[in-house]
């Protein structure tokens, strides 16, 4: 069993994620083992809104270089939610 909190890992604030805010659609970093239906419930939980959508991505880590060492970053998974029209997230609206 997960808590909320260890689903939704951080909000995603990008100029494309802000004109997805206008359609009502939030991006989210979750965590790589949270099924759509965990993702949709955790959202509800924190935010207090209802959650018509959850579309999620797995991202592939970038290859970083450091010297003459290379490696990747860590592999994450993207989640873009929609919710219900009148529903708001406050918080990510000013950003």
């Amino acid at each position: 069993m997960y808590f909320p909190h260890d689903i939704i890992r951080k909000p995603i604030v990008t100029e494309k994620t802000v004109a997805l805010m206008e359609q009502n659609k939030y991006t989210f970093v979750v965590d790589k083992r949270a099924t759509k239906t965990q993702i949709k419930h955790a959202v509800e939980d924190i935010f207090n809104v209802k959650v018509e959508d959850v579309r999620t991505m797995n991202m592939k880590g970038k290859l970083r270089t450091q010297g003459r060492y290379q490696g990747y970053r860590p592999d994450w998974k993207k989640a873009i939610v929609t919710l219900r029209d009148g529903d708001r997230i406050e918080i990510l609206e000013g950003m």
